[in-house]
């Protein structure tokens, strides 16, 4: 499994419960207000709006707040921001690929900052197209095991819906499809009877760098770092951590 994942669903766990709270909140609402922006306030015909919203609301975000970031979104209600989405590519310790999506109002700004998380974290910016080649779009959606679900039952719910793989990462699965069958896949699960935990529109990487402990440590303290960027809303890495240095770290 790839131990990006794992961290991945570790951290969101943590943002949830300790103090980087409220900055968790604001990324799930910049995204609500950017999908109402662009596919409108109909959660019926967008089914990315659908998504942000389920995912702020299982983060525990107050449903008026929710409310008020899709009027701001459609224009309806005074506030809206018109949000930009970046990609910057660079490399991290041990040599990991990664990518940062930002969605902003200024661009200056969040060159500024990811640039600063990065040299200070053992890492350096990369020109574009240097890492991006390295990962794939994907859809995932990440289905928690205590709905029930086994991995066999997931694998035959989702194929003739163009899933791809089911991955065990411990806790949960991962489903992983094209990112144009990310609806279909999630809504299959639905239809299943399982609840899942998110669905989203992701990088996945082609290849991975193995990591140790020390490294291991290294790349997190970076990724932290980069995500406590305001503008910053997902970091992709390239890196693979096993079983045992995951425990060791944990």
């Amino acid at each position: 499994m790839s131990g990006h994942s794992k961290w991945a669903t570790t951290k969101h766990k943590k943002a949830v419960i300790d103090g980087r709270r409220a900055k968790l909140f604001a990324r799930l609402i910049k995204n609500v207000e950017v999908a109402s922006r662009q596919g409108g306030p109909e959660v019926e015909g967008n089914p990315t709006l659908y998504d942000a919203i389920q995912k702020a609301r299982k983060s525990s975000v107050p449903i008026d707040n929710i409310e008020r970031a899709v009027k701001r979104g459609a224009g309806t209600e005074a506030g809206g921001v018109d949000y930009q989405t970046i990609m910057y590519e660079g490399y991290g310790p041990s040599g990991v690929a990664v990518l940062i999506e930002c969605l902003t109002d200024n661009r200056n700004r969040s060159a500024s900052e990811v640039r600063v998380a990065m040299t200070r974290n053992g890492g350096s910016m990369a020109d574009p197209g240097s890492v991006s080649y390295l990962f794939h779009r994907k859809g995932v959606v990440i289905v928690s095991k205590a709905t029930g679900a086994t991995e066999d039952d997931l694998l035959m719910t989702v194929l003739d819906f163009g899933a791809e793989d089911v991955n065990d990462l411990g806790e949960a699965f991962e489903v992983v499809s094209e990112a144009t069958d990310l609806v279909a896949v999630r809504t299959a699960i639905q239809g299943a009877g399982w609840d899942y935990d998110s669905a989203d529109a992701t990088f996945l990487p082609s290849m991975h760098v193995d990591l140790d402990e020390e490294g291991a440590k290294k790349v997190f303290k970076l990724m932290e770092a980069l995500e406590e960027c305001d503008d910053v809303q997902n970091v992709f890495a390239n890196f693979d951590v096993s079983d045992e240095v995951m425990s060791a770290l944990d």
